[in-house]
């Protein structure tokens, strides 16, 4: 499977002092992202990351991630730019070794590939994929009248299904 930003990284080249990362997606790479992702355009995409070894052969990824992007509004589609910057924490799981069940707070969890690589570019994806707003709305953006009034209630649409009646 190709990837639109692959950055691939072997954890066991990552010396015992660590070291820094910036990762930044290029122009095609911005594009076939904001395909992906149904954005209008993502204009940046930007990762600075401390990579530090741990225990258990297992590699901690903190850093920021920063991005611009266009997402089209909910209701008059027209184009919100975003500016996202996000918090990143990951903890690279060494290759076989699986992510636990516990649901907490916790830093993100992620396996490496059988041969002991980890695609950060692809986790920086799937992290923005997270930071994007679901339901991004343009200033003063309304829904017209007529819709309003149709979805007055929230059984509205079930009164309809049973002939406007009320049960």
């Amino acid at each position: 499977m190709k990837r639109e930003f692959s950055r691939s990284l072997r954890p066991a080249t990552i010396g015992a002092e660590g070291r820094q990362e910036r990762l930044e997606a290029g122009p095609e790479e911005r594009a076939a992202l904001a395909a992906r992702l149904g954005l209008i355009s993502l204009d940046s995409l930007s990762a600075e990351l401390e990579l530090t070894p741990a225990p258990g052969s297992v590699l901690r990824v903190r850093g920021v991630m920063r991005a611009e992007v266009v997402q089209a509004c909910v209701v008059t589609l027209e184009p919100v730019p975003q500016r996202i910057e996000e918090t990143l924490d990951w903890r690279i799981l060494p290759s076989g070794e699986e992510p636990s069940d516990e649901l907490d707070d916790g830093p993100d969890e992620i396996e490496s590939e059988p041969d002991g690589s980890v695609d950060v570019g692809e986790a920086l994806a799937q992290s923005l994929s997270l930071a994007l707003d679901p339901y991004p709305r343009a200033p003063d953006a309304q829904l017209p009248a007529e819709a309003k009034d149709e979805a007055g209630s929230p059984f509205a649409a079930l009164q309809g299904l049973k002939g406007g009646h009320a049960p």
